[in-house]
């Protein structure tokens, strides 16, 4: 399919062909018939993405701290690594367009192919022959709307939702500063609602259109009348409300907003101005100043947009997408005229010329306001399988001969940093396919880490013949049963951790290992637990070696807080913190103390009103050699807190781990210490020991036993958490 992308580090636009997205529960699989280039936010984006270094530093101070922190904990040459990729990937544009439903996901759904639809959000509603939808993003198109108008649907759903925050009432006067292409929808929906509206801008045409528009009045902003104007049109009272929906860093809208209001009036933002607001006015005439948040409720809320769960009508009347449902209804009633507001078609095949029309500058630069791409109504792909896969050209240099083909599922921000590089880096692996779910992630992969082909089709991956080796670093839901697909292709596994969600799952596996899937003569798999294969653990075990009496462990994890709404605490989708991450922990202490956990206590943070807090949780294992275990994992300590410390003590001799960057190793009264200028987790040693092991053909470095071990006692935790009793395995 052809997609506009953008260059992260040139602001380069080009039209790129890529796979079409993969299906989803929860999602609508669009036919794009009309996209609407959002001229400002797009414009913006360019202009910051076409900045020097230097320049998008000074504009982004937080990003810079951050890149600093990891500098701090991960060194200057893996930092500039992640950094480098960052840059040289690319980015989607776009995030309101119409067209054609040609396939729904699993789970109930109140759409079916054929059906007419709206769409909306950043990273969905792209601009691209098909994207990928979730439901509540998305909106039939009532009948007599064309689809050049409902591409208009989420501009004017944040246009609706800054009216709703304005709460106007019939006979009200509104001004609206800033008639771009939100500002003049704005002005119709006042007109729509009732209101006398005045409409703001310094620029000519604007104003003019705004008048074309409805507006009862329109000014430009350097006339000098603006404040006689509203004196005279308001009897000297003032408007009831401003709406800005202006574009500038200038402190003007806020300014001006405060003059023109009446005593108690309201003045919301919905554009992007300078926000330092003056006291006088605001305070004088006791003014509500309200933001208002894009297309309204629900927007930025992942359990609502990516995982469908809506809002109940009888405490959240106007959503997110109930106002793009309303917004579609006011063009179908011809309350709303968008055809007004549209100066220019192009093709999506010519989107270029279109964004060289919005970054031109002086007297070479062409009036605009409405911009919308044309993809055609031609016939849906043919073949899918085909329509999901793009290959990529290999280096001219010939490729020396590896033994280990690796076909890679699911490719976010932790595979391209701590795995990808170091496969890429590795003699003995070639890079064949990488699969996930958005195409543009896909081939930016593919292209910045050398897989000759990017799919989002999983079967690609399973199915091809050359590769022999799958890494599958998916949302925590889809490790088992991925894995279990590939192990039964005859293919090597390495799954990121968590090996398994649920008992179920653990089963199939386990029934797979001993129907003759075993490691020892089947396919290999390895979880990814990395800490016991880092340098420092290494040295550990080294120094314990000979050691006859069980361990004391006390591991300390300062993880932080996450929010509610992340996938990593969904129960479905990433298991939560304990399931997902806890088991490292487990992990290490299995491979410190060569010994079975067999029973396990656990406790939980609680308030005073007996809430608990499972992302705060001290879980005691005890293992069968008498080894005693103790992990602390702790969401409410201060960031400054190193995140992990290790201490553990046997026979005689002690050591500690401090984040993976200092060891301190003590014996008979004497100690010696160790460090790293980084955090050395073992990522690119448990990398290598993988890769090694298939081409000798060796047992895979951590047993399946080992490992079923640690995610029964996940699973132990959270039982022994719920029942506030021991639990044994």
């Amino acid at each position: 399919m052809k997609q506009v992308t953008q260059h992260n580090k040139t602001g380069e636009i080009r039209i790129e062909a890529l796979p079409i997205p993969a299906l989803k529960a929860g999602h609508v699989l669009v036919k794009v018939r009309y996209s609407l280039i959002s001229a400002g936010t797009e414009k913006a984006s360019i202009i910051q993405r076409k900045a020097s270094l230097f320049e998008k530093a000074k504009k982004n101070p937080e990003l810079v701290r951050k890149v600093l922190d990891q500098v701090r904990l991960y060194g200057i040459i893996q930092t500039y690594r992640r950094v480098k990729t960052q840059l040289e990937t690319r980015a989607p544009l776009g995030y309101s367009a119409s067209g054609v439903v040609i396939a729904v996901g699993e789970g109930p759904s109140e759409f079916k192919a054929g059906d007419r639809v709206a769409c909306a959000g950043a990273g969905y509603a792209s601009h691209a022959e098909y994207i990928l939808i979730p439901a509540n993003l998305c909106c039939k198109v009532p009948k007599g709307v064309e689809f050049q108008e409902a591409a208009y649907t989420t501009v004017g759903g944040i246009a609706l939702q800054g009216v709703r925050q304005a709460e106007p009432t019939l006979g009200e006067t509104i001004a609206v500063i800033g008639l771009g292409l939100v500002g003049q929808l704005t002005v119709q929906l006042l007109k729509a609602n009732g209101c006398t509206v005045i409409g703001i801008d310094p620029d000519h045409g604007s104003v003019k259109l705004a008048k074309e528009c409805g507006a009862d009045a329109a000014l430009h902003r350097e006339s000098g009348d603006v404040k006689n104007v509203v004196r005279s049109m308001t009897k000297g009272a003032g408007v009831d409300a401003v709406i800005i929906t202006a574009a500038t860093a200038s402190n003007d809208p806020v300014e001006l907003a405060g003059d023109l209001c009446r005593e108690k009036g309201r003045v919301v933002l919905v554009g992007d101005v300078g926000l330092n607001l003056p006291r006088g006015p605001y305070f004088l005439k006791e003014l509500d100043f309200r933001l208002s948040r894009s297309i309204g409720p629900g927007r930025y809320d992942p359990i609502y947009e990516e995982r469908g769960h809506d809002y109940p009508l009888g405490y959240v009347r106007w959503t997110e997408n109930r106002n793009m449902q309303e917004f579609l209804r006011t063009i179908a009633t011809k309350a709303i005229d968008v055809h007004k507001l549209t100066t220019h078609r192009f093709a999506i095949d010519d989107a270029k010329a279109a964004y060289a029309m919005i970054s031109a500058k002086g007297s070479s630069r062409e009036r605009y306001i409405g911009i919308l791409l044309d993809y055609g109504d031609g016939e849906v792909f043919q073949d899918e399988r085909e329509a999901r896969r793009i290959d990529l050209p290999r280096t001219s240099v010939a490729e020396p001969p590896s033994k280990v083909k690796i076909g890679f599922v699911g490719a976010g921000n932790f595979a391209q940093g701590f795995l990808l590089p170091h496969l890429q880096q590795d003699s003995s692996a070639t890079l064949v396919g990488v699969c996930t779910s958005s195409g543009l992630n896909a081939a930016n992969v593919a292209r910045n880490f050398g897989f000759g082909f990017a799919t989002t089709d999983v079967r690609e991956i399973f199915e091809n013949e050359t590769i022999n080796t799958v890494f599958i670093a998916t949302r925590h839901n889809l490790h088992a049963r991925l894995a279990l697909e590939a192990l039964r292709t005859g293919k090597n596994v390495f799954v990121e951790k968590p090996l398994a969600l649920t008992r179920d799952e653990l089963k199939e596996l386990q029934a797979f290992h001993r129907s003759g899937g075993k490691q020892t003569s089947g396919p290999i798999l390895l979880v990814g637990f990395n800490r016991r294969f880092a340098p420092h653990m290494q040295q550990v075990a080294r120094f314990f070696e000979g050691s006859v009496g069980p361990f004391i462990l006390n591991y300390r994890v300062n993880a932080g807080f996450i929010p509610s709404t992340h996938w990593t605490r969904d129960p479905q989708e990433g298991g939560g913190r304990i399931v997902g991450e806890v088991c490292h922990f487990v992990d290490l202490m299995q491979y410190c103390t060569r010994a079975r956990p067999v029973k396990v206590f656990a406790e939980s943070l609680s308030t005073a009103r007996g809430v608990k807090d499972d992302d705060s949780v001290a879980a005691t294992i005890k293992f069968d050699d008498g080894s005693v275990g103790t992990i602390t994992y702790l969401a409410n300590g201060d960031a400054l807190l190193p995140k992990e410390r290790l201490e553990l003590s046997s026979t005689g001799r002690s050591a500690v781990i401090d984040n993976f960057q200092h060891l301190t190793l003590y014996q008979q009264g004497k100690k010696r210490e160790f460090k790293f200028s980084s955090m050395e987790k073992g990522h690119k040693e448990e990398v290598r020991a993988f890769l090694q092991t298939i081409v000798n053909g060796h047992q895979s470095p951590i047993s399946f036993e080992s490992l079923v071990l640690t995610t029964l006692t996940m699973f132990a935790i959270q039982e022994s958490l719920q029942l506030g009793v021991p639990v044994r395995l």
